[in-house]
């Protein structure tokens, strides 16, 4: 595994001599608009290993994307490469069918501690609620970035993060498939977390569980998405969603198209550089 080998993969190639804000930005911004949040795996019959290795070799040199167990780990090991004061934590996701959290952590982030300052930078949520730059770990306090507004509360040790929504334009409405259940009011919680520092082994049970356990949404839907520069890219079964911030004030641009299966394998090649090695079954 080689750092120069990732920036490659990841098309970065600015200095790096110092661990600091900008250079994090920088590296986490060519990380999320290159490797694609993805679950295609369960959905072609191929088992997901958490472990570096495995995880460097699909994503960066299979160049194929992974789900937040893997891509967040990937970026991990590199910030720990280049000298970051780097770790995971677990977080429960937000659950909006069920008005509530998860009651098992299902989801890894990573703090990056610069200067006495903590960030969150997860580069593995994908859709609509990715972060463009890493965010001040800061209770109460609005953090604007193209995507929407996001924000951190803290209660009692546990951290609640949620984005501001924002409205979708849809030229002409179709069948939405798209990730997003409607909520009353503007906010969207995101997850809830600790900041007890994790282990990738922590979550070798739940990477387990997230292949077989035919309840949750990565069983249900093959999902491959991307965050591009002036929005996203994500396709959901056969439906491709492209998504563009801010097109209208407060307003995000959408358009939806409905895939063939041919169709399906051709888009990841041409809008993912995703080429898949066996049989997707969307």
């Amino acid at each position: 595994m080689n750092i120069q080998e990732y920036f490659g993969r990841i098309s970065y190639n600015k200095p790096h001599k110092d661990a600091d804000l900008q250079t994090l930005t920088a590296i986490f911004q060519h990380h999320i608009r290159t490797i694609p949040f993805e679950n295609l795996s369960m959905h072609c019959g191929e088992a997901i290993e958490l472990d570096l290795q495995s995880t460097y070799n699909k994503i960066v040199r299979k160049k194929r994307g992974g789900w937040c167990l893997e891509t967040n780990h990937l970026l991990f090991w590199a910030l720990q490469e280049l000298g970051y004061d780097v770790c995971i934590l677990g977080a429960h996701s937000y659950e909006p069918a069920e008005k509530g959290y998860t009651a098992e952590i299902n989801h890894i982030l990573l703090k990056v501690v610069i200067k006495g300052e903590s960030y969150i930078a997860d580069a593995g949520f994908g859709g609509a609620y990715q972060m463009w730059q890493p965010l001040k770990l800061i209770s109460g306090k609005d953090q604007p970035q193209v995507p929407g507004i996001f924000r951190f509360t803290e209660d009692n040790g546990t951290w609640y993060f949620e984005k501001v929504k924002r409205k979708h334009y849809i030229p002409e409405p179709a069948h939405n498939d798209f990730p997003d259940t409607p909520e009353l009011g503007n906010i969207r919680k995101i997850y809830r977390f600790t900041l007890e520092p994790r282990h990738i082994g922590d979550f070798q049970e739940l990477n387990a569980y997230l292949q077989v356990s035919p309840d949750n949404i990565l069983q249900k839907k093959s999902i491959c998405t991307l965050q591009t520069t002036d929005g996203l890219l994500a396709l959901v079964g056969w439906t491709l969603t492209e998504m563009k911030y801010n097109y209208m004030e407060d307003m995000d641009l959408l358009n939806i198209t409905t895939l063939t299966d041919e169709e399906v394998e051709k888009t990841l090649k041409d809008k993912f550089n995703v080429a898949l090695e066996n049989k997707l079954v969307p």
